[in-house]
């Protein structure tokens, strides 16, 4: 977190004393707070108070400029890594949601660049509300990470869900994100895929594997905090979602296929890291098949080769694929890499005890096109998100072939 440049935008709600733990917890972990306060929080709590616990100016007013060489929205929305907004009231999220910019807080969100995060906070009945519903929706389609808020006594009186999220939740997420700035993502469409698929035998039986989406998910959480529009599109899990990223749930190979598919031609960057069946039954029974019928012999097909596929209409597109093996780790990924015709692979070895399917770590060995591989030892799948979206990068800016450390 440390110097990491945040605005905390406060709308007027009772939870606005909660946004003066969030700011204190912020700077006290090294990042540059600067408050944005609406005419209705000032309503509930002082600047002073802001202004006390960041040491920063507080933004009131969006004619009110301190330096007569610089516009303040233009200047602390460039200026910003990162934008919060909490509590964020319908109010606010019905203005942002449909480009109504009356106040220093809304010219700021709709002048910056930055990642944005709102943590909701209102009546239970205000936050179902079809237009508030259809509001964050909207947003969410457009990239905003929205923090759930809690269910319990609300200070209307009534119960339900409508409690801002706590500033240790908040202060959490934002932590999970921060890393060194990555501008070559920021505006880029990124598809990730996710998770194991099911190929469904019966009712009741199907065939997966054992993978867990953890990385998946991590990659898609790290190219959104860096500003990146990203569709993650992932089997079944038992995880939730980034904020601010669309997700997509399939079942099948087949399902994959067909929700990347429509994606790909408008996408700048493709990770998948997603664990695909190569076969599937060529007929699903209608009914569970019971174990007193005898044994039981499954005719397997081959599933598409999604990989080999988005390779082969590859045009303006970075396609980046990983390989789970048990051997010949090396030579398995880069023959998966030239013939899929991809840019990079990502392999690791799936026999190693605590690392890969179901674990929080992994130990990975990145592989590109001009043969140099690149090791990182185990670490979080969070850290190893971080640093393959830096490995990334050189594919953009054409430097894919530069001289690297070879062991980190």
């Amino acid at each position: 977190m440390n110097d990491r440049n945040i605005i905390l935008g406060v709308t007027g709600g009772i939870a606005a004393f909660k946004a003066a733990a969030l700011a204190s917890k912020l700077s006290q972990a090294g990042a540059n707070v600067k408050v944005i306060m609406t005419e209705g929080a000032r309503e509930f709590i002082t600047p002073l108070t802001f202004q006390a616990l960041t040491r920063e100016q507080v933004y009131i007013d969006t004619f009110i400029e301190e330096e007569v060489d610089k516009v303040a929205h233009i200047d602390v929305a460039d200026w910003a890594d990162d934008v919060v907004i909490a509590p964020a009231t319908a109010d606010l999220i019905g203005k942002y949601a449909n480009g109504i910019a009356d106040d220093m807080l809304t010219t700021t969100l709709l002048a910056t660049q930055a990642s944005v995060y709102i943590a909701p906070a209102m009546n239970v009945n205000m936050f179902e509300h079809p237009a508030v519903v259809e509001n964050i929706r909207k947003l969410e389609a457009r990239g905003v990470g929205f923090m759930e808020p809690g269910s319990g006594y609300l200070a209307c009186g009534w119960i339900g869900k409508g409690r801002m999220a706590e500033p240790e939740d908040i202060f959490a997420i934002l932590e999970n994100v921060q890393t060194p700035p990555l501008p070559y993502l920021r505006g880029k469409k990124v598809l990730v895929s996710a998770g194991p698929t099911r190929e469904i035998i019966d009712p009741v039986r199907f065939l997966s594997n054992r993978s867990s989406g953890k990385t998946g998910f991590a990659v898609a959480q790290a190219a959104r905090a860096q500003g990146a529009e990203v569709t993650l599109v992932t089997g079944p899990v038992e995880l939730s979602t980034p904020p601010g990223v669309e997700r997509i749930d399939v079942t099948s190979a087949k399902d994959m296929f067909d929700a990347i598919a429509p994606l790909y031609d408008e996408v700048d960057l493709v990770i998948k890291t997603a664990a695909v069946a190569d076969y599937t039954p060529d007929e699903t029974f209608a009914h569970k098949v019971k174990k007193n019928d005898g044994d039981l012999s499954i005719n397997m097909v081959r599933t598409v080769d999604i990989l080999g596929e988005l390779g082969r209409r590859k045009d303006k597109q970075i396609l980046v694929g990983f390989a789970a093996e048990t051997k010949n780790l090396a030579q398995y990924a880069e023959k998966k890499m030239q013939e899929k015709n991809l840019d990079m692979i990502v392999a690791n070895n799936v026999n190693e005890k605590g690392i890969g399917f179901a674990s929080d770590d992994n130990k990975i060995t990145i592989f590109r096109r001009d043969h140099e591989s690149i090791n990182y030892d185990k670490q979080s799948k969070e850290g190893l998100a971080d640093r393959l979206l830096e490995e990334i990068q050189p594919l953009f800016e054409g430097d894919g072939e530069r001289v690297r450390e070879n062991h980190r």
